[in-house]
């Protein structure tokens, strides 16, 4: 059965993300640190398709991820810098799958800036399969050890390559959402829960405090205080299991989620860049609410255009508005003479009840 709350939660995440490089605030990163759930609630998902596919979970995974990335990338990017005068390289078919940074150029650098999400989550997909045993043997020492990496690496001042960067940063939460799946944040009950986060907030509040970044207390500039504060963060949402009902809204917002991510940076800096060419406000309430609204109709045409990529990859049916009902088909009225339904046993009420149940 689907997880209503969890729909609920990666909807706000991902409204979250686009609002976020709307606006530039610093304090969405820490009301709601969207990044880090993201991966927990992809990290709970993934070990509930491991138990369900086995090692098959990696292609169903990359096959839903993939489709949508193609047609950003290989369709429109990649044609678009090599037109523009880009010479071909071979690094620019990591689009297809990005396990490094694929290379960008011109306009494209800041369009794709936000390809890290898609990397990192390729990494735990492919690792999943054989972190979730080490999780299930140890899991508390299994938690740590990203988080254990990662101040190792914060401390000592090491410069890493991205991936592994990310992997540490990133890795306690999608543990985290290992956890969620096998239960363990329930059978901690809500008090202990909430004091473990508490425990993790207060150093990370510390650290975030005295170490701010170039943009303040923008978490996204802090990895070691991030990590902490949205272990806090994840604990208490995923700990929690409030009953959601279902929404159309929740349903468009989860159906077409990467989509969403992929494109609203391209939307939002062409937006951007062609106020700023008109000399329009970008910045302040004005610019913010003018921007935001255009981007918003937008997303919209881009979600009408290629959001059905993603009921493709999910092997659904494609729809241009995810959540439409389905018509139920309506047999012909019986023809003259036929046989009227009978009464419970009779053969013309078996044939009623094979007609019903096929429109189950």
């Amino acid at each position: 059965m689907r997880n209503r709350y969890l729909d609920l939660l990666r909807a706000a995440a991902t409204v979250r993300v686009v609002v976020y490089h709307l606006t530039g605030w610093a304090a969405l990163t820490v009301i709601f640190p969207a990044m880090s759930v993201m991966f927990a609630l992809a990290g709970s998902l993934m070990a509930a398709s491991l138990d369900r596919f086995g090692v098959w979970a990696v292609e169903r995974r990359l096959r839903r991820l993939l489709p949508s990335l193609w047609v950003l990338c290989l369709v429109i990017a990649v044609p678009a810098m090599l037109l523009t005068g880009t010479p071909f390289d071979v690094h620019l078919l990591l689009w297809g799958f990005p396990l490094v940074d694929p290379e960008a150029t011109g306009w494209w650098m800041q369009s794709l800036s936000h390809a890290w999400y898609l990397r990192d989550f390729l990494w735990f997909v492919l690792l999943s399969p054989l972190v979730l045993p080490l999780f299930r043997r140890f899991p508390l020492i299994s938690i740590l050890v990203p988080y254990a990496a990662l101040a190792v690496v914060e401390l000592a001042r090491l410069t890493v390559p991205p991936v592994p960067r990310d992997l540490a940063l990133y890795g306690g939460a999608w543990l985290l959402g290992f956890a969620h799946h096998d239960g363990h944040l329930r059978r901690l009950g809500r008090k202990r829960l909430v004091t473990l986060a508490a425990a993790l907030a207060v150093p990370a509040a510390a650290w975030v405090i005295t170490h701010p970044g170039p943009r303040g207390y923008d978490l996204n500039d802090i990895p070691l205080g991030n990590a902490l504060w949205s272990a806090a963060f994840i604990l208490v949402a995923l700990g929690s299991s409030p009953m959601v009902r279902e929404h159309r809204v929740l349903t468009v917002l989860n159906a077409r989620a990467l989509t969403i991510y992929l494109w609203h940076i391209p939307v939002i800096v062409a937006v951007t860049q062609a106020g700023e060419a008109h000399g329009l406000p970008v910045s302040g309430w004005v610019g913010i609410s003018w921007r935001t609204a255009v981007v918003c109709v937008l997303l919209g045409v881009v979600l009408a255009l290629v959001g059905w990529v993603e009921d493709v990859a999910a092997g659904r049916r494609p729809q241009l508005l995810p959540g439409q009902r389905m018509p139920i088909p309506v047999s012909p009225a019986p023809a003259p003479g036929a046989i009227p339904a009978g009464p419970a046993g009779s053969p013309s009420a078996g044939r009623h009840e094979e007609v019903a149940a096929s429109r189950a």
